[in-house]
């Protein structure tokens, strides 16, 4: 509790005080029992009511957050054109009073949701875009009264500058702003510009009025339900549009990747070929050599023959005779001519 307030409490209970002793005195003289000295009594306790009276009355405490307006019958304008400043402050008794203002900040919200705005149920600012479609805005300002036009708003607005000011400005303000726009711009990329646009017109008309815009904020934007439904069936449109993209690029996909696989398999195949045909190519030279190797040898030495025939024999037969010039098998060098027959001994090779 400030000393203004202390002061009228004790005001009022002096003034009690001044009643009570007055009736007892004058019960008391009544009854022709009067007290000594009960008018200066009463006398002294008036003055001192008044005293104090006049006293509480002529202090006044402004709070830090609010100015005062010094509503004064001795000014020629009925009022002062100072404004009272936080802390203890004086007037004079009986012909001037103060009306104090808030000069903290303060926030007024239009909201569709019933337990959210200043004013209960639907305060939305219903507004038309330039093409025409119907929107809903939620909003909240954040203002504060300037101290240096505290004058002026108590006489322009009283206390009521947040309903009969900055409510019908700020719905008045949005409706212009949404008109300038399309829906389609409101709903996507032009919605921070159109925030930006209410915010500055606003600023400057509250201004003009004496009131400081701290923050300007969209809360939310509610479309018609034919125009909601529409963007709906687009979206779903747009979102089953991508899936089938989606599809063909996996299709795509998939097709190269089979593709790539199936060259992948005709190139080993080529690699695979040409690898068997030229390790063909080398065993066939590999083997002409040898056979040239051979026919060197068997030329130069013919009893080559006899010895790898007689190699290839079955290793059962110890022994075995054969006409010198019988082709049963192989023929035999020329070496042999006669047609007796000879004792070929084949060893046994033992391992």
């Amino acid at each position: 509790m400030n000393i203004a307030g202390l002061l009228q409490m004790i005001s009022a209970v002096v003034w009690v005080v001044v009643v009570v002793v007055a009736v007892f005195i004058l019960t008391r003289a009544a009854r022709e029992h009067p007290i000594r000295r009960g008018g200066l009594i009463i006398v002294i306790s008036v003055v001192v009511g008044v005293l104090l009276s006049a006293l509480s009355a002529g202090i006044v405490f402004i709070n830090p957050e609010e100015s005062g307006i010094v509503i004064s019958a001795l000014a020629p304008s009925g009022y002062r054109t100072e404004v009272l400043q936080p802390g203890l402050r004086w007037v004079i008794p009986f012909f001037e009073s103060v009306t104090t203002y808030p000069i903290s900040k303060q926030t007024y919200t239009m909201s569709i949701a019933p337990s959210e705005g200043d004013i209960a149920g639907d305060d939305s600012i219903a507004a038309r875009t330039a093409d025409g479609q119907q929107i809903y805005v939620d909003a909240s300002v954040i203002f504060s009264a300037n101290p240096a036009d505290i004058v002026s708003i108590h006489i322009n607005w009283k206390g009521t500058y947040d309903e009969n000011l900055v409510r019908p400005l700020t719905r008045g303000v949005i409706r212009d702003a949404v008109s300038q726009f399309g829906v389609e711009e409101i709903n996507s990329s032009k919605r921070a510009e159109l925030s930006e646009e209410i915010r500055s017109t606003l600023e400057a008309k509250l201004a003009a009025n004496g009131v400081i815009l701290h923050e300007f904020i969209l809360r939310n934007i509610t479309y018609s339900d034919e125009y909601a439904a529409s963007v709906e069936q687009k979206q779903i449109a747009e979102q089953k549009s991508q899936e089938a993209k989606f599809v063909v690029e996996t299709k795509k996909q998939e097709a190269e990747q089979a593709r790539q696989i199936a060259q992948g398999q005709a190139d080993a195949a080529v690699i695979a070929s040409k690898g068997a045909a030229e390790a063909r190519l080398i065993e066939a030279q590999a083997e002409a050599q040898a056979l040239k190797l051979i026919a060197d040898q068997v030329r130069d030495n013919p009893a080559v023959l006899n010895y790898l025939y007689i190699n290839k024999l079955s290793p059962a037969i110890k022994a075995m005779l054969v006409p010198s010039q019988s082709g049963f098998i192989m023929s035999l060098p020329e070496s042999y001519t006669d047609n007796t027959f000879d004792t070929t001994v084949v060893p046994t090779v033992t391992p």
